[in-house]
């Protein structure tokens, strides 16, 4: 009996030092961190902005109508190529060609007048002419009656001729007076024609002027009544049928849409980049993009626009047409080019551009998930410091610090300070702090979150069980 109790109090005290071991070390390790840990890399970065949008042509146009009538006929389809200059639709032209035929004769008969006044301009200074020239020959013979007289008068005051032939002289002079004013008043009053008849012709020249601005005028709108292409081109839109009647826009009114015609030569991509990265962008950057319609390809292109106006995300209008101040995300407008689109891409297909703001070749990185933010107050494990009520000091402590933690003596986690450069996908540059092979904490991601300096660390890289399923 005495044997069997003994036993028992044995196994009780095994029992109890047993446990005693075990809690001893449970306890020694109830600050002890699990982590996961890697090391400083080199390899190759490239820092990528992603964004999505549509497919858009370079250069499109919407053509409208440009006078009001009814489609009498349309000579595409969509999808058709179409050159420059194409006639594409005709509007119901009647009224028009009408018009157009009534400038034309209006134009003949002014040019009719006009030339009829000018026939008549050159027959009145003609005439002019001939009565210039006849009074200059009248002036001339009375030059020669007037002497002739001078003589008789003085001839008959000394009684060498009769008094007939001093009348007979006295006469000639007085009637050659009559011819010269004659002649004068002659040319007054064809002086005078000639100049209504000038008149006549400016206001027929006028006429015709005004009749050929307005067969200028109707001749446009009967020309507008036929469609044409403005470029080379691709029809990608066409929503009027024949018989539809078309209108021209108006002030509060746009004008009907009778096809777009999109330059595919130039594919682009226009995507919205996140405020925060447009920063990075810039022309000519290569670009990998993608179309939800054309799955596991990628096309290549560059960047050829980059929007200054920040576009609200909510409602997809500028910024500066806003009327309340917003604090909302916004997005800029990028474009990028296509460099060989593919004859299957369509304007309007989704698609998403991967730009490339920067590479580094062969330079340390760390994942990202490593680097971590600590203030420099968390970072001071002294037991006994004093509580700060230096303002300066209280401030210095608010001070934020970006770094990782590395392991180092006695496993003691011990924040690190790093400068830091691009990011790429998964990685980040390192430009100073750390050195080629140091290890630092990589995980898990809560745990580095939170991690204390100088924290005792246990390190298990070993991949996580994986999840069975019943």
């Amino acid at each position: 009996m005495k044997s069997k109790w003994k036993i028992v109090i044995g196994m009780l005290v095994l029992l109890l030092a047993t446990g005693g071991v075990l809690g001893g070390i449970k306890y020694s390790r109830r600050n002890i961190v699990t982590v996961q840990t890697g090391k400083v890399l080199r390899e190759d970065l490239a820092a990528v902005v992603s964004a999505s949008g549509e497919v858009k042509p370079r250069n499109y146009i919407n053509i409208g109508a440009e006078y009001q009538g009814q489609l009498t006929e349309i000579l595409v389809k969509e999808g058709d190529h179409v050159r420059k200059g194409q006639l594409l639709a005709r509007i119901d032209e009647a009224q028009s060609a009408a018009d157009v035929d009534a400038q034309k004769a209006a134009l003949s008969s002014a040019e009719a007048d006009a030339a009829a006044s000018e026939a008549g301009v050159n027959a009145g200074q003609d005439n002019i002419n001939a009565l210039q020239a006849t009074l200059e020959h009248s002036k001339a013979d009375l030059e020669r009656f007037q002497l002739d007289y001078q003589r008789g008068q003085e001839l008959f005051k000394q009684g060498l001729i009769p008094r007939s032939d001093f009348e007979q002289r006295k006469a000639a002079f007085d009637g050659q007076q009559a011819a010269v004013t004659e002649a004068n008043s002659r040319i007054v009053q064809a002086r005078a024609q000639l100049a209504q008849l000038r008149a006549q012709l400016s206001g027929s020249q006028r006429r015709i002027a005004q009749t050929q601005a307005g067969l200028t005028r109707v001749s446009d709108i009967l020309r507008k009544h036929n469609v044409e292409a403005p470029i080379d081109g691709l029809v990608t839109y066409l929503p009027v049928r024949m018989g539809e009647t078309v209108v021209p826009g108006v002030q509060n009114a746009a004008a009907s849409t009778i096809m777009t015609i999109a330059d595919m030569s130039i594919v682009t991509a226009e995507v919205k980049v996140d405020e925060t990265d447009i920063v990075n962008i810039m022309l000519d950057q290569p670009a990998e993009i993608t179309v939800d319609a054309l799955p596991n390809k990628v096309f290549i292109g560059h960047v050829i626009e980059i929007g200054n106006t920040a576009i609200l995300r909510s409602t997809g209008l500028a910024a500066s047409q806003s009327t309340t101040s917003s604090q909302e995300a916004k997005d800029f407008k990028v474009v990028v080019a296509m460099d060989n689109p593919p004859d299957e891409i369509r304007p309007g297909l989704s698609c998403t551009a991967k730009i490339t703001t920067a590479t580094r070749k062969n330079v340390l990185a760390i994942p990202i998930q490593a680097l971590t933010v600590r203030t420099k107050g968390d970072l001071d494990t002294s037991k006994d410091k004093p509580a700060a009520t230096d303002p300066a000091v209280i401030k210095a402590n608010k001070e934020e610090l970006t770094g990782v933690f590395i392991v180092g003596a006695d496993n003691k986690a011990v924040f690190k300070k790093v400068d830091t450069g691009i990011s790429g996908a998964t990685d980040i540059e390192v430009t100073g702090g750390l050195a080629e092979s140091d290890p630092i904490l990589i995980g898990p991601y809560q745990v580095i979150r939170t991690i204390k300096n100088e924290a005792t660390v246990k390190v298990d890289n070993k991949p996580p069980a994986p999840k069975t399923t019943t």
